[in-house]
């Protein structure tokens, strides 16, 4: 067992008081938990718990662990989670370049962010997309735009917010396929949540399945 899982420990997150989730499971690198489960079931909130931004209107106890450590307190940038959402999130007023060098940690050159954004561009035979605006590309030009964006942040996991839902249908197997392709190369543990049962087939790995104000039950 890799000390760089992702693990939580007895997680148990409330709305109001209310239990919404009790989960505990650890992720090892390379390995993707998916979470299931409807609209309104917390999904989405677990990703907020992990990654350190978790609404005013939930609480939440356990710990989470990361390579080691424990992330549990720390501000948000501290964590060094990755996070996929439904929506791309590029900033519309950068170049898809500038856009890639934004997400490289702060302490490299420039010319060596440009340069890193240019391979990342490459890596999903997006070559000589750098100046263009990002609305500019198709859907799956910015879906992998986003994917690379999240990895040049060097992240020590990675959480995925239903990434495929708004894709056709196509599009999607594509674009799932790229994405845990490329965190399975990084040796990242991953959590997905969807409410897809595609998404987890393909994903492989463990389905933890949640129900409305129920403690989650292993599938």
């Amino acid at each position: 067992m890799s000390d760089s899982a992702l693990v939580l420990e007895d997680v148990r997150i409330m709305r109001e008081g209310a239990p919404l989730i009790a989960l505990d499971h650890r992720i090892d690198p390379g390995e993707i938990l998916t979470v299931m489960g409807e609209s309104g079931v917390g999904k989405s909130t677990l990703l907020s718990f992990i990654a350190g931004f978790l609404p005013p209107a939930f609480t939440a106890e356990g710990t989470v662990w990361l390579a080691g450590r424990d992330i549990t307190a720390l501000p948000a940038p501290a964590r060094h989670v990755g996070l996929l959402f439904q929506d791309d999130l590029l900033f519309p007023h950068m170049s898809v370049a500038e856009n890639l060098m934004f997400a490289v940690p702060q302490d490299v050159t420039r010319a060596e962010r440009r340069e890193r954004a240019c391979k990342a561009l490459a890596d999903v035979s997006l070559d000589g997309l750098g100046p263009r605006d990002p609305a500019s590309l198709s859907g799956g030009q910015r879906a992998r735009v986003a994917l690379m964006r999240v990895l040049l942040s060097e992240p020590g996991a990675l959480l995925l917010d239903e990434p495929f839902s708004k894709l056709d249908a196509g599009l999607r197997d594509q674009i799932r396929a790229l994405v845990f392709a490329k965190a399975r190369e990084r040796n990242l543990p991953v959590l997905l949540v969807t409410h897809d049962i595609r998404d987890a087939e393909a994903a492989g790995g463990a389905i933890v399945t949640l129900h409305s104000a129920q403690a989650p039950r292993p599938d």
